[in-house]
Parts: C-alpha cells; structure tokens; sequence
C-alpha cells in the first residue's frame, strides 16, 4: 500500500474546504474522497461528482455490509466513505484526501492508522466569528450555536499529525502543499512505491 491518506478537518469558517479546493487544483495526484449521502441533489450536483446520491435503504444496506470506512447522520442525513475504494486507491499508489469532521478521523483512524491528519484551525475566535457573521447567511442564534460547536471540535486538535493555521490563505496553502509533498518522502512511502529498489540496495 504506497498511496497516502489524508484526512483533513476543520471547524465551520476555517477555511477547509476553500484550502482542499485550491491543493487539488495544484497537486493533481490527490483525489478527494467522494462521500455516499442520503441527502437530495442540489440544483446542478451530479452523483458520482459531489457525491454518490442513494436513498436510506441503500445506506443501511451497506452499513450491514460493513462497506463504510466511517459514516455519519448530520441534520437528518447520513453520509459514509466507501472503505473498498480507499483501499484501492491506496493499493494503486494513489494519494487520497478525505474532508470530514474529528469524529469521522477517529473512525478512519482505527481501520488505516497510517492515514495523515491535518486539522485547519482559525487565527483566533474574532476572526471565526468574523467569518461566520461575513456569509450574511445565519441568524446570530445559528452563528452562536456554529461558534460553539467550532469549540468544542477544535479540543480534539491534538489528535491530528499536523495542525495548520489559517490566517493567510496563501501561507496556509503553502503549509498543506508541503505536508502533502513531504509525507510521500517519508520511508514508509518509499518503501512500499519502491520496493525492489530497497530489497536491492538495503
């Protein structure tokens, strides 16, 4: 197994998605992740881009067939990682990243402890508050609720390998690119992308 596994999370309004969004665009080796979900399909998604779209037979069907490398219900809908695929990625040499929350990097944890944990996290609580407030989208009572949900998921920080703050976009890009580029150097990377080369020369 030679790829790598990256999961990457963040509370609401660090900035995760736009930082995945713009390390995809640069390194093209890494492949994010296409989440199962229950939800409906937003006006112009399409199953098997944003997401794979199946219905709550489906997904408790493949709960029992333990299919899921983690899973999740979030406001009424469940979510889940196909295990299988991620397996095959990682077998073909493929980097992959997964974009979920703490509670989903436990459970991926616990099947590929190999996986690379990156948490975003904001300057400060202004700056978060800043952020959330700036969408124009939220009630103060739903942006009270994000802030301290945000609180809570950032006590679990000190479970991921790498912790990257968030203050300049650019900065912050440059720090994941290079947590990305640097764990495929790492020996056990190497060893396995080149095996015969170390049974040789070691």
């Amino acid at each position: 197994m030679a790829g790598n596994l990256y999961v990457v999370a963040a509370p609401s309004g660090a900035g995760k998605t736009t930082l995945v969004r713009l390390l995809l665009e640069q390194e093209k080796a890494v492949q994010l992740s296409i989440s199962y979900t229950t939800r409906a399909p937003r006006p112009g998604e399409e199953s098997g881009r944003e997401y794979h779209f199946v219905d709550a037979t489906e997904f408790q069907a493949m709960i029992a067939r333990h299919e899921f490398l983690e899973w999740a219900e979030v406001h009424g809908n469940f979510y889940g990682t196909s295990k299988k695929w991620i397996a095959d990625q990682l077998a073909a040499d493929r980097d992959v990243l997964l974009e979920i929350d703490w509670q989903g990097a436990q459970q991926v944890r616990a099947l590929f402890p190999q996986a690379i944990g990156v948490f975003i996290l904001p300057p400060s609580m202004e700056e978060l508050t800043r952020r959330l407030t700036g969408r124009g989208t939220d009630s103060a009572d739903v942006i009270s609720r994000r802030l301290a949900a945000a609180q809570a998921e950032m006590r679990h920080v000190g479970e991921f390998d790498y912790v990257i703050i968030n203050d300049q976009l650019a900065q912050a890009l440059g720090d994941l690119c290079a947590v990305v580029r640097a764990s495929r150097l790492s020996f056990g990377a190497q060893r396995a992308r080149y095996a015969a080369l170390f049974q040789r020369m070691i």
